[in-house]
């Protein structure tokens, strides 16, 4: 059996801090401020929810709590900036006074990327990856701030091959981090597994997830909870929690270095035996 390395490394994030990526799996923590999410809306709409949330999934193993403003699920109402700020500043800035944990913003707007990282945020994590916005390149460059680049079929239209798109895209997002400036060490990728695709091209994804690597960066992935680890031909309802984590331990074992996942503990367990099983193909001791 071939033990794929991730490419691991240090990512160099907001305010002086970094990521030491490759020996053990990253988790980053789900943190949804909106009312109308796909899994959690409205359960932690009042910061002090928000913030017990985060602080309850950093014990449980989260390095990274990723905080969004907006549902990004199909058919999701758009809010504007001002909503969005509202939602999310008072919870980072209130983390940050709280806990020491890396904070990541989910947003696609270099106006809230700038404000979330002035209120404490260390990560940029843009689901249009800077295409939508590009001057949110020009903010994580000038902050010194980490930033995620996620692949998405959104509004577009892609190529046939799953991972051609995704050189495709990817490569026009690295092209425009460094046209603003973005220090290679602080970008990682995101190939966006659901975000346009459907269940079969998830799984192509999934299995062939290895190729990505090729683009050379870190790779963040977030299956968690979405369609295609909650739907099945036959009829029946699987746990998205364990479905999830299923998905990580393959993931991890082709090379990803971050999760993103709504239950950081049934995640986390099972990141620690797919590292078990790397380091005893390396043989190296448990």
């Amino acid at each position: 059996m071939q033990v794929i390395e991730p490419k691991g490394g240090r990512w160099q994030v907001g305010h002086g801090r970094h990521i030491d990526l490759g020996q053990r799996a990253c988790i980053m923590g789900i943190l949804n401020a909106t009312p109308d999410s796909f899994s959690d809306g409205g359960r932690y709409a009042s910061v002090e929810a928000a913030v017990a949330e985060s602080l309850r999934m950093v014990e449980e193993g989260a390095t990274i709590i990723d905080i969004g403003g907006e549902s990004t699920r199909p058919g999701a109402v758009p809010v504007d900036a001002a909503e969005e700020q509202r939602r999310i500043l008072p919870v980072i800035e209130e983390l940050s006074q709280r806990s020491d944990c890396i904070i990541s913003v989910d947003t696609y707007r270099a106006e809230t990327a700038r404000l979330a990282i002035e209120a404490g945020a260390h990560i940029v994590n843009d689901v249009w990856g800077a295409q939508k916005d590009p001057e949110i390149a020009k903010v994580a460059a000038e902050t010194g701030s980490g930033l995620c680049l996620m692949h998405t079929g959104r509004e577009r239209e892609k190529l046939p091959d799953v991972i051609e798109d995704q050189f495709h895209f990817l490569r026009r997002s690295l092209e425009i981090a460094e046209e603003a400036g973005v220090a290679r060490e602080a970008i990682v990728l995101d190939p966006g597994f659901g975000f346009e695709k459907d269940g079969p091209e998830n799984l192509v994804l999934l299995a062939r997830f290895d190729e990505v690597l090729a683009l050379g960066y870190p790779v963040l992935v977030g299956t968690s909870r979405k369609r295609f680890v909650r739907t099945d031909p036959e009829g029946r309802l699987p746990n998205p929690d364990h479905t999830t984590a299923a998905t990580s331990a393959l993931l991890r074992e082709r090379g990803a270095d971050i999760f993103r996942v709504h239950d950081v503990g049934i995640n986390r367990d099972a990141l620690f035996i797919a590292d078990a099983m790397r380091r005893a193909m390396r043989g190296e001791r448990w």
